[in-house]
């Protein structure tokens, strides 16, 4: 039994991620459901200025776990709820934790099967990720392109440490937080989220990714120019 149990926990954890997919519940998190909201969100985080946080935390950790299409919009919450420095707390504590929980069932139930799947294919990548890991996943968590939830099970394919790999997602997903979260001050003056997020944040976070991935790439660029050095020399 022990011996399927990440299998059984796994497939649990997809079936309540696909059933709040399709039952509707992302509609009550919906930027307009949000906006429609945000005063009496506003007052009821006041006068529960304890377990207002925690609520928030650990529907924001369930958001992130289950990769429900409304981080952004909880982000730009946070930070109108409780201001810069709490809700940027807030976000990145309950993105890491959720995506910690995602990465260890990943690692644990689906991670061998898949690495067996790809064969050779999966040694010839993953000698170069192994070296250059923690580099690869702070430029996917800086660039907000690549889907949260997918850059979660790439680490766990490859078998990078817990430990590599909360750290690199609060150094990668802290800029975007803290972007997101100042913006959200703003929420009780707008009409649309368009008001608040433009393309330059993309740009710039998109930067800030290349920027990351530079080591990365120099370390394997003179890997492959000392290898061929050493050749012409014999």
């Amino acid at each position: 039994m022990r011996r399927y149990l990440p299998y059984i926990v796994a497939g649990l954890f997809v079936a309540i991620a696909a059933a709040a997919h399709f039952s509707g519940l992302t509609d009550a998190l919906s930027p307009q459901a949000i906006l429609a909201k945000r005063q009496a969100l506003q007052e009821l985080a006041a006068s529960y200025p304890v377990l207002a946080p925690l609520a928030f935390a650990g529907v924001y950790l369930a958001v992130a776990a289950f990769a429900l299409p409304v981080a952004a919009i909880l982000s730009l919450l946070g930070g109108f709820l409780f201001g810069v420095g709490l809700g940027s707390v807030l976000v990145l504590c309950s993105a890491t934790a959720g995506a910690l929980i995602v990465f260890t069932l990943a690692r644990s139930a689906i991670g061998e099967p898949l690495r067996r799947k790809a064969g050779p294919l999966y040694e010839k990548i993953a000698v170069n990720m192994r070296e250059n890991a923690f580099g690869y996943l702070l430029f996917l968590r800086l660039v907000p392109v690549f889907p949260f939830f997918l850059v979660n099970l790439v680490a766990a394919l490859f078998d990078m440490t817990a430990r590599s790999f909360v750290v690199a997602s609060v150094i990668g997903m802290a800029p975007g937080t803290v972007i997101y979260v100042n913006f959200g001050r703003q929420l009780g003056t707008v009409t649309s989220l368009q008001d608040l997020l433009s393309p330059g944040v993309l740009v710039a976070l998109t930067g800030l990714g290349l920027l990351a991935l530079m080591p990365a790439v120099y370390r394997q660029w003179s890997g492959r120019r000392s290898g061929a050095t050493g050749k012409s020399e014999v």
